[in-house]
């Protein structure tokens, strides 16, 4: 256990070291390293039994690792002061019926030890989007609604570090930005992030760095401009539009100034860049079975 005196804001929110988990004979992590420093917003990728809900579980201390570990802003993952630093939201949760959100948010306050009381809980209410339905029965609400009540639930006893799996996985466009924002609302305020998620575009959007899983691995990470890599330049002219594979960003000006004096009236300039969905498709893919 790390010493009283130093676990605190100078720790990382998540700092996993050598972790490896196995199930039996099943490795489902093999000597994972993963940080997220105060206030990153990280997004965990990668294909279905890489490993990723693994690695939250185990940071939650829902989990023992094989090998290896994690702390939670300074503390071993599982011991009390990680449990009260972080706010969690699994994959897969389901709330009972006759609750109403705000008899939800109340017994998670007691089972977070939080004394935010009313006010904490009709913050997070309106922080998802859910001022109006403190008294809705779960049973009543749509799978999106729920979806964001299990997010409001984690935001409960302002965790230092939010692990959310797959949050946004039931909701439409406009729940999504509802989430994308409180995001950012929380990043600003220092809060850290571990999004896992398959939805790559949202990812793309918020994330600070991504971190992708295969077979357990780390496979590839870093911020998403610098994961991506240069595919050419489209230039729109009268005559259709042209493309320059070869070319990068420092190569428009001059293919420009090339065409106009050729004679060709330009409309429109296009630098082409890979998307996090082809990143990811090459990291997976590379890294085989």
């Amino acid at each position: 256990m790390p010493d009283p005196g130093r676990a605190g804001a100078a720790d990382a929110a998540l700092d996993v070291r050598g972790l490896s988990k196995s199930y039996g004979t099943r490795p489902a992590l093999a000597e994972v390293d993963l940080r997220v420093e105060a206030g990153e917003l990280v997004g965990l990728l990668g294909p279905n039994g890489a490993g990723k809900s693994t690695l939250t579980k185990v940071a939650c201390g829902l989990v023992a690792p094989t090998s290896g570990g994690a702390q939670v802003c300074g503390w071993p993952a599982g011991a009390a002061p990680a449990r009260r630093s972080l706010g969690y939201l699994a994959e897969t949760f389901r709330f009972p019926g006759w609750a109403t959100g705000n008899e939800l948010l109340e017994f998670h306050q007691a089972l977070a030890q939080s004394p935010g009381g009313d006010l904490e809980r009709s913050e997070a209410l309106e922080a998802v989007g859910l001022a109006d339905a403190a008294n809705v029965r779960v049973e009543a609400m749509s799978k999106g609604m729920q979806q964001r009540l299990g997010i409001a639930q984690a935001l409960l006893g302002s965790p230092r570090l939010l692990l959310l799996d797959e949050p946004t996985s039931a909701l439409d466009p406009a729940g999504r930005r509802v989430v994308r924002d409180l995001l950012e609302r929380q990043r600003s305020r220092g809060v850290s992030v571990l999004l896992n998620s398959h939805l790559l575009s949202e990812v793309e959007l918020v994330c600070d760095r991504v971190v992708i899983l295969s077979g357990g691995r780390v496979v590839t990470q870093g911020r998403p401009s610098d994961l991506t890599r240069p595919r050419g330049v489209e230039v729109q002219t009268a005559n259709g539009v042209r493309r320059f594979d070869a070319a990068s960003r420092e190569d428009a000006p001059r293919l420009v100034a090339e065409l106009v004096s050729a004679g060709e009236a330009i409309y429109g300039v296009q630098v082409l860049t890979s998307t996090l969905e082809e990143v990811y498709l090459d990291a997976v893919e590379g890294a085989g079975p």
